[in-house]
C-alpha cells in the first residue's frame, strides 16, 4: 500500500495523492518548495521497484536492507544503521513490536504462564523493521509492519500542512519522536515489575520467580541491544556531519536523542537490577536451605541421644549386664533418660544460639 502527502504551496496544507497522480521521477517536482512523502506499509514488490527503482532510485545495496525482511525472513529485520549516498540519506531503525509493551493487568506479566514467554520470543523474532531514504524534497518510508508512530504521523501531517514545508527532515524527526515516546510505558513498566518482583522474591523465593527473572532478563537484553544501536543512529544525525539534516532541524534531532539516552540509561539500570535480583534470589534459596538444613540437623542432635538410649535397653543378651534390667522401673528410667537427654541438647542449643 502506497501513501503519498504532498506540501501544497498554494494552500499552505498537506495534500493526500492517489498514488498514480506520483511523478515517474522526482526529478519531475515541480516547485522548489514542493515536499513529498511516500510511505509504503506492506508493499508489493511492483511497489517496490516503482518506487526505488523508478520515482527515486537507489543503491542495489540500499535496496537489499530495505526488502531484507521479506526476504530473509528467518533472519528478521536488519539492525539500525545510518547510511549517506551521494543524492539521498538512508536510515533504519527498529520500532517496538506489536505486543511487546506492558499488559492491560500489570499483575498478569508475574505470572510464569506459557503464553508469554512465547508471546516475548515471538516479538523479538519479528522486530519491525522502518527504513528512511530522505533527499532535499522527499521523504521515503517503507515498513511491512504496521507502525502506529507513522501513522499518528501522516494524520497529523495532513492536517498541520506547515510541518511537510519545513522538509523531509522535519518529517522523519516527528516520527522518530513519536518512535521513541513508545519506550516510554515500556520502560517504566519493566522497573516497576522488577520493583514488585523484588518484593515477591524476599517474600518467598521460588523457582515461579526465578523463571520470571530469567524473562525479564531476555526482554531488557532486547531493549538494550535496540536502544543502544538507535542511540549510536541519532547522534550522528545530530552531529551535523549530513548534509540533508538541516541545521535548524538538529535541536529536534538532539530532543529525541536525550530521550534516547535517558530510556538507554534506565534499561543499563534494570539490567544491572535484574542481575542483583538474579543473584540475590540465589542467596535467599541458598539461606533458605540453610535454615531447613539447620532445623533438620538440631531434630536429628535431639533425637540421636534417644536413640541410642533405647538401643542400649533394647540389647537382648543371655545375660543381663544391668543388675536391674528386668526391673518394672526400667521402662520408665529409659523414657526420663531420653526425655532428659532431649531437653539438655535444645537447652544447650538455645544458649549457643542456633536456635
Amino acid at each position: 500500500m502506497i501513501h503519498v502527502l504532498r506540501w501544497d504551496p498554494a494552500t499552505h496544507a498537506g495534500r493526500r495523492l492517489d498514488p498514480s497522480e506520483l511523478p515517474s521521477s522526482h526529478a519531475d517536482l515541480s516547485g522548489d518548495e514542493d515536499t513529498v512523502w511516500i510511505d509504503l506499509e506492506n508493499p508489493t514488490p511492483e511497489e517496490e521497484k516503482r518506487v526505488f527503482q523508478q520515482f527515486l532510485p537507489v543503491h542495489p545495496l540500499t535496496l537489499e536492507d530495505v526488502t531484507k525482511p521479506r526476504r530473509e525472513p528467518a533472519e528478521g529485520a536488519h539492525l539500525p544503521k545510518v547510511e549517506e549516498f551521494t543524492d539521498y540519506l538512508f536510515v533504519i531503525v527498529n520500532p517496538l513490536p506489536a505486543g511487546f509493551g506492558p499488559p492491560p493487568n500489570g499483575d498478569a506479566d508475574l505470572s510464569p504462564t506459557e503464553s508469554a514467554p512465547v508471546r516475548d520470543l515471538r516479538a523479538r523474532r519479528n522486530r519491525p523493521q522502518l527504513s528512511a531514504v530522505m533527499t532535499h524534497r522527499v521523504l521515503v518510508t517503507h515498513h511491512y509492519d504496521p507502525l502506529p508512530s507513522v501513522g499518528e504521523v501522516l494524520a497529523y501531517a495532513t492536517r498541520h500542512g506547515e510541518c511537510a514545508r519545513r522538509g523531509p527532515d522535519y518529517l522523519f524527526h516527528l516520527i522518530l519522536d513519536r518512535m521513541v515516546d513508545e519506550y516510554t510505558p515500556v520502560v517504566e513498566g519493566i522497573a516497576d515489575r522488577l520493583d514488585r518482583l523484588e518484593d515477591r522474591m524476599f517474600r518467598k523465593p521460588s523457582r515461579e520467580v526465578l523463571v520470571l527473572l530469567l524473562r525479564m532478563k531476555r526482554r531488557v537484553s532486547f531493549l538494550r541491544k535496540t536502544l543502544i544501536l538507535e542511540r549510536e543512529v541519532l547522534a550522528r544525525l545530530t552531529r551535523g556531519e549530513f548534509e540533508l539534516v538541516d541545521p535548524r532541524e538538529i535541536a529536534y534531532y538532539r530532543n529525541v536523542y536525550d530521550h534516547l539516552v535517558r530510556y538507554t540509561e534506565l534499561i543499563e539500570s534494570a539490567r544491572e537490577m535484574v542481575s542483583d535480583l538474579m543473584q540475590s534470589h540465589l542467596a535467599a534459596v541458598s539461606n533458605r536451605l540453610n535454615e531447613i538444613m539447620k532445623v533438620l540437623t538440631m531434630i536429628s542432635t535431639v533425637v540421636l541421644p534417644m536413640t541410642l538410649i533405647a538401643g542400649v535397653f533394647g540389647m537382648n543378651f543371655e545375660e543381663n549386664v544391668w543388675p536391674d534390667f528386668k526391673s518394672r522401673w526400667g521402662f520408665p528410667v529409659a523414657i526420663a533418660a531420653m526425655a532428659l537427654t532431649g531437653i539438655g541438647a535444645f537447652v544447650w542449643f538455645r544458649r549457643r544460639g542456633w536456635l
